[in-house]
């Protein structure tokens, strides 16, 4: 499978699960994939495991869904600054509405949660915020992947290899833009 042509965004801030962002940055490489790592501002970001430095190409306010493919939401402690930022709900938000797909991982349900888009929706995340998933109206599913349209969720890292197949597989399934 190759993807080239084919463009993600990655959503980036301290302290991610360092494997949830390594892992799909450097496995869409591998498909030709060109990964654009999105911070809340410009300075490097560093996993919860001490990885990184890990430099960011821009800032989530400089980006729109209309010039990516996908997007992709690491989890950690990071889902919980990113979710504090309109320009990332905006975002997600637009991914979800334009029919692009929107990957999230273990507490990264926290965004999608804040950018409206899950209610009614079948996803998965990590035990901890399951509640917090089924108040905001989620069909929790305990799954290591659950995929409803263009939300491609997970539990944990030990779920990145079917979580990033679901995701290849809807982006190979997707026109370039």
């Amino acid at each position: 499978m190759t993807l080239t042509g084919k463009k993600v965004v990655l959503l980036a801030a301290d302290s991610f699960e360092d494997m949830e962002l390594l892992y799909p940055l450097y496995r869409l490489g591998e498909e030709g994939v060109a990964v654009t790592v999105a911070g809340l501002d410009d300075n490097p970001v560093t996993g919860k495991e001490g990885h990184g430095p890990v430099a960011v190409d821009t800032t989530v306010d400089r980006l729109s869904a209309q010039d990516f493919d996908g997007i992709v939401i690491p989890g950690g402690f990071a889902p919980d600054k990113l979710r504090r930022s309109e320009a990332v709900l905006a975002l997600v938000h637009d991914f979800d509405a334009a029919g692009k797909p929107v990957a999230f991982i273990c507490h990264a349900g926290w965004v999608p949660i804040s950018a409206r888009i899950v209610k009614g929706r079948r996803a998965t995340s990590v035990g901890a915020i399951r509640d917090d998933m089924v108040n905001a109206g989620v069909d929790w599913v305990d799954e290591a992947t659950v995929v409803d349209g263009t939300l491609i969720s997970a539990q944990t890292p030990s779920d990145l290899g079917p979580w990033m197949k679901a995701l290849l597989a809807a982006l190979q399934s997707s026109p370039v833009e």
